[in-house]
């Protein structure tokens, strides 16, 4: 039976990945529905090549400009705005949403994705991070499927299958370390954007390049797979993978210890997200074990990269925190990409937010998203004093 997709963040690299699934599978996906950004042009190629029913993007003006290329019948079907992210995600014909925005911008979609009775493909970690309680909880009662593509949590998702949840010891997610895993603490202050958004193994958009080369990025993974999974934080470890082909593990208490391996490609996991049970064959080249380099495996450097451990301490005391965290993050690293601030200090302009705003419990979404505009706005307070100290 043919999926009816709806994709959330469609310019985007993992929006552009999904896309190609389509292509190569046109028998299996029809795509009812795009959400971009800014990307106007490449935003008319796709409606072009796939010839959603409506599309969504940032606002009015490049709605205009999008209708005025594309011919007087696309003016009642383009929607703008957070609003027309959730008019996208909750298209009537769509069966499957693909929430694949970057950032906090993706949880009110995917929030009333979900609540539309829609299965959900998963891309958009933050929407776990910052509400995992609520999010888990609307997918039990309404009774839809929540499918990881992240390559970590998908790999989990796949190992899983070789035993019972009672009898997992831990899961264990890698990372590649980034492109400064091997760099000296005091080399980091010295990094530019550009060097960080140079990743050794993977093609990703700005926001997670960055988050790979601080570790954020596994720091908000852990927090993601403990509400994924319904695991405890203490039950999840991390290790320094550079290969990028072991992409996680899952250590049962026997003993076993079982890994989803395969190329650094996203085609694999956001495949197996779109067409499970069932997989596709890919046109990927194939895994060959004979000519990999030989796998490393290594503990995090917790010193060098302090975003990790604070991802933990949060996971730990819950509540609104994880929001904040995220909504620090979020500000912190547009500082650095506007070399407002230096690498090291991302870090350092999250944990300072996090120290300053209590923990409040989460009562609602809408509790969630004050903790997410506190966060950003205290977390530009700190980048100001982080600006002014370096100018006197």
């Amino acid at each position: 039976m043919t999926k009816i997709l709806s994709l959330l963040g469609s310019t985007g690299s993992i929006g552009r990945n999904v896309l190609e699934i389509v292509r190569q599978f046109p028998g299996h996906f029809k795509v009812a529905g795009l959400a971009a950004g800014t990307n106007i042009a490449l935003l008319r190629d796709q409606i072009e090549a796939f010839n959603p029913s409506f599309v969504s993007v940032a606002d009015d003006n490049l709605a205009r400009e999008l209708a005025s290329s594309l011919g007087v019948r696309w003016n009642e079907k383009i929607f703008t705005g957070q609003e027309g992210n959730i008019r996208v995600a909750t298209l009537k014909d769509a069966d499957t949403v693909v929430s694949a925005i970057v950032g906090a911008a993706g949880l009110m979609p995917t929030l009333a994705a979900i609540q539309a009775g829609k299965n959900i493909a998963l891309a958009n970690k933050e929407t776990l991070v910052m509400a995992g309680d609520l999010v888990m909880e609307a997918v039990q009662r309404h009774h839809v499927k929540l499918l990881p593509i992240d390559s970590e949590h998908n790999a989990i998702f796949q190992a899983l299958g070789a035993g019972r949840k009672k009898d997992i010891n831990k899961i264990i997610l890698t990372a590649s370390g980034g492109p400064f895993r091997d760099k000296d603490m005091t080399e980091l202050w010295q990094v530019t954007p550009e060097q960080a958004l140079n990743h050794p193994n993977w093609d990703m958009g700005k926001k997670i390049s960055i988050d790979s080369a601080t570790l954020m990025n596994k720091g908000l993974e852990v927090i993601e797979a403990r509400w994924l999974f319904d695991i405890p934080v203490e039950d999840i470890e991390v290790l320094i993978h550079p290969q990028s082909i072991v992409h996680s593990l899952v250590e049962y208490r026997d003993g076993s210890v079982i890994s989803q391996m395969g190329i650094p490609d996203m085609k694999i996991a956001i495949g197996y997200a779109l067409s499970y049970p069932e997989r596709l064959k890919i046109a990927l080249p194939r895994l060959k074990l004979n000519s990999c380099p030989n796998l490393q495996f290594f503990a995090p450097d917790f010193e060098r990269f302090p975003s990790l451990r604070l991802a933990y301490q949060v996971c730990r005391k819950g509540g609104t925190l994880p929001a904040v965290l995220n909504g620090a993050n979020e500000v912190a690293v547009e500082a650095f990409l506007a070399k407002r601030i230096r690498f090291p200090e991302i870090g350092l302009v999250v944990a300072e937010t996090v120290s300053r705003l209590p923990r409040e419990e989460v009562k609602d979404v809408g509790t969630v998203l004050d903790a997410d505009l506190a966060a950003r706005l205290q977390a530009e307070s700190v980048i100001e004093a982080f600006s002014m100290k370096a100018t006197q």
